[in-house]
């Protein structure tokens, strides 16, 4: 069997496939893109069509739990708003497909207000957050990506590359 670099590994199954090497330089590079019409949903379905193609695709609650700080993040640089909570929740619902409860998700707004990467914005019957240092909150999701990128890189070469036997 030919080896292929972990760098050169497609994501994917057909010709618009994408190799790791180029989604990690486009994650590096990406501007936060204020175009209208591109909502949670729209890139959401737009990433899993290109990882996946037409193969039935689910977030799983318990990765989505081990990075809940960096999708919050990520959510709120998607929404172009200051979202508050509910809405947050909402998304998380309509756009990943996951259920949390009230008590898991404030609670790390809350940690991402106390860490200096949000800001609390109380109006009367709501509280909405924004970015407090939106440069660490990009390098945050970033180390955070690159270490899903890498572990399912190496999850896929062992499947490729390994002998189950």
């Amino acid at each position: 069997m030919k080896e292929t670099a972990p760098s050169e590994i497609r994501i994917g199954q057909d010709e618009d496939s994408i190799s790791a090497a180029t989604l990690l330089e486009k994650l590096e590079k990406t501007p936060r893109s204020d175009e209208p019409g591109e909502t949670v949903s729209d890139i959401t379905t737009e990433v899993e069509a290109s990882l996946f193609g037409s193969e039935q695709f689910s977030y799983e609650r318990a990765q989505v739990l081990s990075s809940l700080e960096e999708v919050l993040v990520s959510l709120i640089v998607l929404q172009n708003r200051d979202p508050n909570g509910k809405q947050l929740l909402d998304t998380l619902a309509e756009d990943l497909d996951i259920t949390l409860s009230p008590g898991t998700v404030y609670p790390r707004l809350v940690a991402l207000c106390e860490d200096d990467l949000l800001k609390r914005r109380e109006l009367v019957k709501t509280i909405e957050y924004r970015f407090d240092d939106s440069d660490k909150a990009r390098s945050n999701v970033a180390a955070a990506a690159r270490q899903h990128l890498a572990l399912g890189l190496l999850f896929r070469t062992v499947v490729e590359q390994g002998d189950f036997v």
